[in-house]
């Protein structure tokens, strides 16, 4: 006679598996400090100097007491010490620092950069990081094309910053200029459309990395992508044109990389690689003054040879450790006040980060600069190119999200040969963030950096699932 079990083979029916509110809140959080980042002088622009700083020195306290409370796992001895050594040659700079005050002033806010970049890249695993920078970048496009949309529809004129209807001495003091439906250079709500384009640019490679893992939603992911193109081309800046170049050559690269299947395969990629770097660069030397002017600017980057002339002139006076960190240059110091004028504004930078630092820093902050650079495409392109393999398993499929590291560092190398902006905000951010990323976690889902969050939102877990 046939009995019923009490003991059912299969589980017992259970609720889907839900974040906790704690967790969810931290990646809120997560969230909001890159939208910081990338958002940039947008705040400054908007309430102030003092409300910016107020801001950024809050979300800094905020994410130390984060970090006690959540207490993510980190592996000290794998931390980005080229990042660590910059870090502390910067700070101590302060001790022969010409501009003692803009040095303090700046430093605060490199370390604040520093830590949450760090905190991320320790409390999200790999995914959760590529969605959080995502959505950041969702928010920034958004208001971008909101803001210039507002201006042109309910204000239609320029507005300065503070949101000041007014007359400017020049068009460069505008917070936009009401481009949006005559086909001039839009701004977003950084202000400054060389700062839109390549965010724009980055927009459009975590969007598409997003796509391509099959993240759900994709028919909303594809208009981010194309709402992120517009943006990018309305910007047109020369510098996020030729980053987006870059972009496609180490992308392709890279993914004939993968399909090599034995030793030595990759060699002849390297060489074309090679090939193409080397004579895109002579190409663009030679031929500098047809392609700035087919792309709206002088020869001399719009001025910029005058600036690095001029920097470089102070830096040779203090070549070995520079005249102390300041990054971006305080316009108030009597230092930089009136030194550099562009249209009659104080120059806030040396529109190079490499020229930048060895002024700040001298030939010894250079060539941490250059380690930590040369550590992060080191890194990030072995990251991209290597099929994951922790044990004897060699048939693991790639993840799109490892292209993000080297496609970002495509990014930053091109812009900081004309702009200093890699060394804060979102550039700097992003460096400490997916080069620490990489070296707590150099497989996507493996490892306590990654499994630990997994364990937080209630999921099983599997080392190397």
């Amino acid at each position: 006679m046939a009995v019923h079990s009490k003991h059912p083979v299969s589980a017992p029916p259970a609720p889907p598996l839900r974040e906790t509110t704690g967790h969810l809140l931290m990646r809120a959080w997560c969230i909001f400090v890159l939208f910081l980042a990338l958002s940039g002088t947008a705040w400054v622009h908007a309430f102030g100097n003092v409300v910016a700083g107020a801001v950024a020195i809050a979300g800094g306290i905020v994410t130390v007491v984060l970090w006690f409370v959540v207490r993510p796992p980190v592996q000290w001895r794998r931390l980005p010490w080229f990042v660590v050594g910059y870090l502390g040659w910067a700070t101590a700079s302060i001790l022969w620092s010409a501009w003692p005050a803009t040095t303090a002033l700046t430093l605060l806010l490199l370390w604040i950069t520093t830590i949450q970049a760090l905190f991320i890249a320790s409390a999200l695993t790999w995914r959760e990081l590529v969605a959080a920078a995502a959505s950041a970048l969702k928010w920034v496009m958004a208001l971008s094309i909101a803001f210039e949309l507002w201006v042109s529809t309910f204000i239609g004129a320029p507005i300065l910053p503070g949101f000041v209807v007014g007359k400017a001495d020049d068009a460069i003091e505008y917070w936009s200029r009401d481009n949006l439906f005559d086909g001039g250079r839009l701004q977003g709500i950084m202000g400054n459309a060389n700062l839109l384009g390549p965010v724009a640019l980055l927009a459009i490679i975590v969007f598409s990395i997003r796509l391509v893992a099959g993240a759900p939603r994709r028919i909303p992911l594809a208009i981010w992508i194309g709402l992120s193109a517009y943006l990018f081309y309305r910007a047109s800046s020369a510098t996020a044109y030729l980053a987006a170049v870059a972009v496609l050559v180490v992308l392709g690269t890279v993914l004939l990389m993968r399909t090599a299947t034995r030793p030595g395969a990759r060699t002849k990629y390297y060489v074309i690689y090679a090939a193409i770097g080397v004579g895109g660069g002579l190409t663009l030397w030679l031929l500098r003054d047809e392609i700035f002017t087919a792309l709206g600017r002088s020869a001399d980057l719009t001025g910029r040879e005058a600036i690095w002339a001029d920097v470089l002139g102070r830096a040779t006076e203090r070549p070995f450790a520079g005249w102390g960190y300041a990054t971006p240059w305080a316009p108030w110091d009597p230092a930089f006040d009136g030194w550099i004028t562009d249209h009659g504004q104080t120059v806030m930078q040396a529109h190079s980060m490499w020229i930048d630092t060895f002024m700040q820093l001298g030939i010894i902050g250079l060539v941490l600069l250059g380690l930590v650079y040369l550590a992060f495409v080191w890194r990030s392109w072995f990251f991209a190119v290597d099929r994951p393999r922790w044990d004897l398993r060699a048939d693991r499929p790639y993840s799109p999200l490892t292209l993000l590291p080297t496609l970002f560092g495509a990014i930053v190398l091109v812009q900081g040969f004309a702009e200093s902006n890699p060394l804060m905000l979102w550039g700097w951010a992003f460096l400490v963030m997916l080069g620490a990323k990489i070296k707590q976690s150099p497989h996507i889902g493996v490892g306590p950096a990654e499994q630990s969050a997994a364990i937080e939102r209630g999921e099983p877990t599997k080392q190397g699932a």
